[in-house]
């Protein structure tokens, strides 16, 4: 099959918010190439030897944020749909300067656009003790490091993302030993692993896409964990009876709001529910959905554009 990949770019202010764009053109999943968050990785207080100082000075100035679309009757108007949405991200309309937001488009094999990304994604740390490392990467774990070995394929998740960083930071510090988690929107599984790692008894995690679902199964496995982490196919919490402590979802406002009631009947008294994937313009619809379905905020946390709710139940 041929692909196209489609490359925006932008700078570190609107590297989310291009990727968002290019998801609701299609895109599966995106890449984000960025320079200068490489640099302070490599220069910060947590410095990182795992990235080759040879890839960083290769990287471009601009971020480009890269995803694929198929090349099938639909990629012309999708190609102009997206045109259409980067001329009206103008500082004028959305409150800031996203950069030159230019867009070029490549045709590439599937077998090659499946390998591109892999250069720019090297083991990073999340929280204090979580590691991210992909399959492909050597690294040298340190004591007390939590690793979460990862390959998220076609699936969304690679830890990266400001919604994923903040459910995975968020869940090492909330997560109870023992606690039983639902996993909504698992993704690659990186979450569900997360929990599994941190201590979890039993972590039940369930994803709309089969794809998602066969991606986040030999996650599960590679790390171990399929003693304790099922993954089944399924809309949301529909047919899950169990009872949790702790509910994570990291998919988008609408779904977090459609599950707000589904995720308070899971929980066990005083249980929490950690949902991201919001973006801040619809911050106050979550809110109010979380409230109107019993929950008490406890938290809120901001990422670049992107919101992480903590409610309990």
């Amino acid at each position: 099959m041929r692909w196209i990949e489609v490359t925006v770019r932008t700078n570190t202010a609107g590297a989310d918010m291009i990727s968002e764009q290019l998801m609701r053109a299609g895109a599966k999943g995106t890449a984000i190439a960025d320079r200068h968050d490489a640099v302070r990785d490599m220069e910060g207080p947590l410095k990182w030897d795992m990235l080759d100082q040879s890839v960083v000075d290769a990287m471009d100035e601009d971020v480009l944020v890269r995803g694929y679309l198929p090349d099938d009757v639909t990629s012309a108007e999708r190609l102009e749909a997206l045109r259409t949405a980067l001329l009206g991200l103008t500082a004028e309309h959305i409150g800031f300067d996203a950069g030159p937001l230019t867009l070029s488009v490549d045709n590439v094999a599937e077998e090659d656009w499946a390998e591109n990304w892999k250069q720019y994604y090297k083991p990073f740390r999340v929280g204090k003790r979580l590691v991210v490392k992909p399959v492909w990467e050597a690294f040298e774990q340190g004591p007390g490091d939590v690793v979460i070995e990862i390959d998220p394929g076609m699936a969304f998740g690679n830890g990266t993302h400001e919604t994923t960083s903040m459910c995975l930071s968020l869940l090492e510090e909330l997560l109870r030993p023992g606690d039983t988690v639902l996993d909504v929107g698992t993704g690659s599984g990186i979450l569900a692993l997360a929990a599994a790692k941190l201590g979890a008894g039993r972590v039940a995690a369930v994803d709309l896409d089969p794809v998602a679902v066969a991606v986040a199964r030999e996650n599960i496995a590679r790390n171990g964990a399929a003693d304790i982490v099922e993954i089944r196919e399924g809309d949301l919490l529909a047919g899950v009876s169990a009872k949790a402590g702790l509910v994570v979802a990291n998919i988008i406002a609408d779904a977090v709001i459609l599950l707000a009631d589904a995720a308070r009947a899971r929980l066990t008294p005083g249980g929490l529910f950690l949902c991201s994937g919001i973006i801040r313009e619809r911050e106050q619809d979550v809110l109010c959905s979380l409230t109107s379905a019993g929950f008490s905020i406890e938290r809120v946390e901001y990422k670049g554009e992107w919101v992480a709710v903590v409610a309990r139940g």
